[in-house]
């Protein structure tokens, strides 16, 4: 919802509710996996290719003049008159068109008030590529609140979670499914070591604004240095809405920077980042890149009206009990 380091490794009662709701937890997530009935038609592009039949090969990557860095208040004070996504002047690191797109992004996703979501996410966990999950979730801005209820895999279908900012000392509310639901709802620390098992990020980082800032923060380190490659790719299509990929890539392994490539799908109608992907670094000379994370907001409903009885355990038409 995650939208950047969108890594389950005869018990008392107390161990089993820990161990029973720490799948309940999303990190963000920002955000996303191919769903049957055919979420996405990349599936079958190779590793780093958007889903668009028209895009082209990454090809060999070539050099680059030295870049005119930029400060963060250049990009920011650009933002205003930021062109449509594309390769900026020769002269300027190639991240600054994807950042004075994101700075101005930032004021439109500021200005929703609330909003809907399918969030499908993939996550490498200590090494390990764990399997999608799928959820929907209701996400209000202001006081920042979250509903979520799991759609899948089965063994964590209809588990649900509610967080609201200032509210249950900072906790977040959890129940489980089956068996586990007899342990009834419990609360959680959004960051504590229940909550975190096999997430990237606690509950509190979902959703696309946090995604946005977030690869503000990031874009904003990387421009302070080369090796960096950055291409568009209009057309590329997620669950049918048209969209521009833009992907980073640093070539060489650097301490710098968290990724090998990144992608973002931006939504060409709501002008919203929807997908968010990153892969590390290929293990073996000519290898694929490996996938790290991956975040997708589908069926994205804007300004619904939630109200607190969307955020509360008392809602009737939630299992909270």
């Amino acid at each position: 919802m995650a939208l950047g380091n969108f890594r389950t490794r005869s018990w008392s009662l107390a161990t089993f509710a820990s161990a029973a709701l720490a799948a309940v937890v999303l990190a963000q997530a920002a955000s996303a996996a191919d769903p049957a009935g055919g979420l996405m038609q990349r599936k079958a592009a190779r590793v780093g290719a958007p889903n668009t039949a028209a895009s082209p090969e990454a090809g060999r990557l070539t050099g680059r003049p030295a870049y005119q860095v930029a400060d963060r208040s250049e990009a920011a004070a650009a933002a205003s008159a930021a062109p449509a996504l594309g390769p900026g002047a020769a002269n300027e690191h190639p991240l600054m068109p994807t950042l004075r797109w994101a700075y101005s992004g930032l004021r439109d996703v500021e200005m929703i008030q609330d909003y809907s979501a399918t969030i499908a996410k993939r996550e490498r966990i200590g090494g390990k590529l764990r399997n999608y999950e799928y959820m929907f979730v209701k996400l209000r801005q202001k006081p920042f609140s979250v509903y979520m209820c799991f759609l899948g895999p089965a063994d964590l279908k209809g588990q649900e979670v509610i967080f609201v900012q200032g509210q249950n000392n900072g906790n977040m509310w959890a129940h489980g499914v089956g068996l586990q639901k007899m342990i009834g709802t419990v609360s959680l620390k959004p960051d504590g070591p229940v909550a975190m098992r096999n997430q990237r990020y606690p509950l509190t980082e979902l959703g696309i604004l946090n995604m946005t800032k977030r690869l503000v923060e990031v874009a904003e380190k990387d421009k302070n240095y080369g090796e960096c490659d950055v291409k568009f790719y209009p057309g590329a299509k997620i669950n049918g809405r048209v969209c521009t990929c833009i992907e980073v890539i640093h070539p060489v392994p650097r301490r710098n920077f968290l990724f090998h490539m990144a992608q973002i799908f931006v939504d060409k109608e709501l002008n919203l980042p929807i997908r968010y992907a990153s892969f590390d670094w290929p293990r073996e000379k000519g290898g694929k890149p490996e996938l790290m994370e991956e975040y997708t907001y589908l069926n994205l409903k804007l300004n619904n009206g939630f109200t607190d009885a969307d955020f509360d355990t008392r809602n009737p038409s939630y299992k909270f009990r």
